[in-house]
């Protein structure tokens, strides 16, 4: 794994569209019914060089496109690939709402040697991406990433939420999620990234990196 095609991405020209989550490059595109979105889906699934775990999804109101399902799985030719569906989005009058873009992922941390991946998998359903996580072969709930606990935490396990968005809703989420009782747990990331709790302790990490590609 390496982080050069990621960041070449993010560096790219033409990609104004498209936010680089957990799970790789991803963009959505608002549309006005549920057949426009189908149509702009069909158009997008034409696109040459789209990769075995491209994954479209949509709705009355937007077609979202996942190029990759990680971030380490972007090549020189996503970029290309990314171009020519925002030229297919354009061409279908849809816009792109970066906003709207966010991926949710469910880290388990245990100590290395409670990581119990298999389990994950299996209760889940889910299939292997890496050694350290396993994803939905549908594309409809969130990844499951598996994560060595600091050996100084006295806990022999613990979980938390990643909400990976575009860099500039990063901020506005955070005040949302503060303005709605949290608490910030830990900030020495940001602006790559936030550690937020709710009022029984359970974390949640807002994160905007890759997009942002900070983190102290």
């Amino acid at each position: 794994m390496s982080e050069e095609g990621w960041r070449e991405f993010l560096s790219a020209d033409g990609l104004e569209d498209w936010v680089v989550l957990h799970g790789g490059p991803t963009a959505v595109f608002r549309v006005g019914s549920l057949e426009e979105a189908a149509r702009l889906a069909e158009a997008v699934a034409a696109v040459p060089g789209l990769g075995p775990r491209t994954l479209l999804s949509l709705t009355s109101e937007a077609v979202t496109v996942k190029l990759t399902r990680e971030m380490w799985g972007v090549e020189s030719s996503t970029i290309e690939v990314a171009r020519a569906v925002s030229t297919v989005a354009r061409e279908h009058h849809a816009t792109a709402d970066r906003s709207a873009v966010q991926e949710v992922q469910l880290a388990v941390a245990a100590k290395p040697e409670a990581i119990d991946l298999g389990f994950w998998r299996a209760v889940l359903g889910y299939a292997p991406l890496h050694e350290d996580n396993c994803l939905d072969p549908l594309g409809q709930g969130s990844t499951v990433w598996m994560q060595d606990l600091d050996p100084e935490k006295p806990l022999r396990h613990a979980m938390h939420v990643d909400v990976s968005v575009a860099r500039e809703a990063a901020e506005a989420r955070l005040k949302a999620a503060l303005a709605a009782g949290g608490t910030i747990v830990d900030d020495s990331s940001a602006p790559g990234a936030w550690i937020l709790a709710d009022r029984s302790g359970n974390k949640v990490c807002i994160a905007a990196w890759p997009d942002g590609a900070v983190v102290r």
